[in-house]
């Protein structure tokens, strides 16, 4: 499974890197650590017809995309 570890980085940085890594295909699993790139990367994927989950992981968040 794909991994993006997002954490530290500031928008639109973890959508670029999100968007990087789906040409490699899902699952693709991406770390966040706030709340901004947690809603900016699951509004990209699903406005670009992926399904996303995501889950709280201590402070972090971990987002579940898949086609």
């Amino acid at each position: 499974m794909n991994q993006v570890d997002a954490r530290g980085y500031s928008c639109p940085e973890p959508v670029l890197m999100t968007k990087k890594a789906l040409k490699n295909g899902t699952p693709l699993v991406v770390l966040v650590d706030n709340e901004t790139p947690l809603q900016n990367v699951r509004r990209f994927a699903m406005n670009n017809g992926y399904q996303v989950t995501w889950k709280e992981v201590g402070e972090d968040y971990e987002l579940t995309i898949t086609k």
